[in-house]
């Protein structure tokens, strides 16, 4: 059974009730529970996690070495800023798949360039919660 290691970044702890009309009205704890759902449905084991700190971030992604098969991540305001998250997502060579509700480039031009997507083998945006079900998936299919 493939292990995958689900990291949100800053203020996805707020869904459902922060901007709810870039974001949606559905929850972190939704969205955990319909990746339950789905990595069941795959044959996968799947663990969250979220911080507002970046540290804390790399340190889980230092730690998913050895432990987890992939990655998907959502790094939120961190995709933009963030070298440290990058460096930490190369080092640990496995798959990972960068997710982000809102579709990014249709948003403010400082959101268009991701540090993270460098080290990613795919990048889903814009599809709310299927975007972390179709990141499973896609994990599924390289797994194959």
């Amino acid at each position: 059974m493939r292990r995958i290691l689900v990291i949100n970044g800053p203020n996805l702890n707020m869904l459902g009730t922060r901007q709810p009309e870039i974001y949606g009205s559905e929850t972190l704890a939704d969205i955990e529970a319909a990746c339950r759902e789905k990595a069941v449905a795959l044959q996968m084991e799947i663990e969250f996690f979220q911080s507002n700190i970046e540290g804390e971030i790399v340190t889980v992604i230092q730690r998913a070495r050895g432990t987890f098969d992939a990655i998907v991540i959502n790094p939120a305001a961190y995709s933009h800023t963030s070298v440290a998250i990058l460096d930490a997502l190369l080092a640990c060579d496995m798959p990972v798949v960068e997710v982000h509700l809102s579709n990014i480039h249709k948003r403010d031009e400082f959101r268009h360039f991701s540090y993270v997507s460098k080290a990613a083998s795919g990048v889903i945006c814009g599809f709310g919660k299927q975007g972390y079900l179709l990141a499973l998936e896609a994990l599924a299919s390289f797994f194959k």
